[in-house]
């Protein structure tokens, strides 16, 4: 696509670009990058088949970043009229000026990134955008009434479609100029049940992808209808197990969010830089099985965490963080690229422009592996399977997590039996990992509307086989 498009969207040429940079690097700064937004956000929302909110707004401007030495400067401006620019830039050079020691000794180049161009992952067509609420209201109507004809116990349905079309300009000091349009849409549900006995029990299902009206056909809002009760007959017939040291089967999909929490973050290379990452002295040895690949993708195509270009021109790839077994790489942006002097994995992204770049995750996952998932159920004689997670928290230094469990089963003697739910998973992020000792040949990426909330919000996926893990602690029954 031409730049010129994008140029005059945003009312600048290239010589302003320059210009804007040359004032931001005017203290002395080493590097310097734009980055232009225009989203226009929308959202329709529907409770009991009533729509009961609605709206739009626009979100635009501009941000500016110096770095120098260990230091960076950031300003932004919701405006683009040349006076406000300038302002920002200067801003970002004052502040990238302050007292910030000494100065690391590397410089940024995009040599390593020669070759490497942006594939395209995801189109700017069929915008939600330009389909009004008219469109969009027989497909909440027809989710509303699926999932309360679903099941007698309904007693609460919110259903919601939300869309947004972000057109990015990005421009830096050496002379790189990049450009992506990203559609966004989502479709969510969530329903309130109540058993005769008046206890009650919520359930959730949301699909997300870069496309634009073209997702929202009736069978995937079916499918989200069919997910939204999916499973409440266990969760009203559940107990709470005793707890203890066990082996834990994870299902494949969404449980891959302890894999994005309790590992991808501690690959995440801004921590790995400041010595807060427990795989900070790992790279290149072995932490897993050699069956074990860990990968954190920009390239699948439509997906929710993909991006064309990151948030700092750099084009999206799949990256591998562990390969056989061994730690293969980090997740970087330029900042960490430029210190360990590797080429960026354009894992640099941003909530907008009001933020700097930041290492992050795009759809984080493990490979299948040669396993049945029946078989390493059939391995554990006492233990649990888990296939609902929420909740979680990490500590990125030592790797330990907690995370709550919605829903899951016992195992017993190799088979699943009682539903299980209200309990802990207790582990060691790395220990946990190299603690698989058996990867499903059923990878599933889990296609819900996932938020990464490290500083910023960003958009992101994750997914994984089903695997075993040898032990973990579950927080049950005394």
């Amino acid at each position: 696509m031409d730049s010129t498009i994008y140029l005059e969207h945003f009312k600048v040429t290239l010589e302003n670009l320059r210009e804007l940079t040359a004032l931001a690097l005017s203290k002395g700064g080493d590097f310097a990058d734009l980055y232009f937004e225009h989203t226009i956000f929308n959202e329709l929302s529907m409770r009991d088949g009533q729509v009961n909110s609605g709206g739009s707004h626009i979100d635009y401007g501009m941000g500016i970043r110096v770095l120098k030495g260990e230091k960076t400067g950031y300003a932004y401006t919701e405006s683009t009229e040349w006076e406000d620019m300038r302002r920002a830039a200067l801003n970002a050079a004052m502040i990238a000026d302050s007292p910030s020691g000494d100065n690391p000794g590397y410089t940024y180049s995009d040599g390593l990134l020669k070759g490497r161009t942006a594939g395209r992952y995801y189109w700017p067509v069929a915008r939600l955008a330009d389909y009004g609420a008219a469109k969009r209201l027989p497909l909440l109507k027809r989710l509303g009434a699926k999932i309360a004809s679903s099941d007698s116990r309904v007693i609460k349905v919110q259903a919601k479609i939300t869309d947004s079309f972000s057109t990015i300009l990005m421009y830096n000091s050496l002379d790189g100029l990049s450009f992506d349009s990203r559609p966004l849409t989502s479709v969510a549900a969530n329903a309130i049940f109540q058993d005769k006995d008046g206890s009650t029990e919520t359930n959730s299902a949301s699909r997300s992808f870069r496309m634009g009206f073209d997702l929202l056909s009736a069978s995937l809002i079916d499918e989200v209808a069919e997910d939204t009760v999916k499973g409440i007959n266990e969760r009203f017939s559940a107990i709470r197990p005793k707890g203890g040291e066990m082996p834990v089967v994870m299902a494949c999909g969404g449980s891959g969010i302890l894999l994005h929490e309790a590992i991808g973050h501690a690959f995440e290379a801004d921590f790995i830089r400041k010595k807060q990452s427990i795989f900070s002295e790992q790279l290149g040895k072995t932490v897993c099985d050699t069956s074990i690949n860990v990968i954190d993708d920009g390239t699948l195509a439509y997906n929710r965490g993909s991006v064309n270009i990151d948030d700092e021109g750099v084009p999206g790839q799949k990256t591998y963080m562990v390969r056989s077994g061994k730690v293969e790489s980090f997740l970087h942006d330029r900042i960490s690229a430029a210190h360990f002097k590797t080429a960026p994995t354009g894992n640099g992204r941003r909530e907008s422009f009001r933020f700097p770049p930041i290492p992050r995750m795009r759809s984080t996952y493990m490979e299948s592996g040669g396993c049945s998932p029946d078989d390493l159920i059939a391995e554990v004689k006492h233990g649990i399977y888990v296939d609902d997670f929420s909740n979680g928290q990490v500590k990125i230094g030592e790797g330990d997590f907690t995370f709550y469990v919605k829903s899951g089963k016992l195992i017993e003697n190799g088979r699943l039996t009682s539903p299980i739910k209200d309990i802990n998973i207790i582990g060691n992020g790395p220990k946990a990992l190299s603690d698989i000792i058996g990867v499903g040949n059923d990878l599933k990426i889990d296609n819900g509307a996932w938020v990464c909330g490290k500083e910023q919000s960003c958009a992101v996926t994750c997914g994984i086989p089903t695997v075993l893990v040898r032990s973990l602690t579950v927080g049950g029954e005394a």
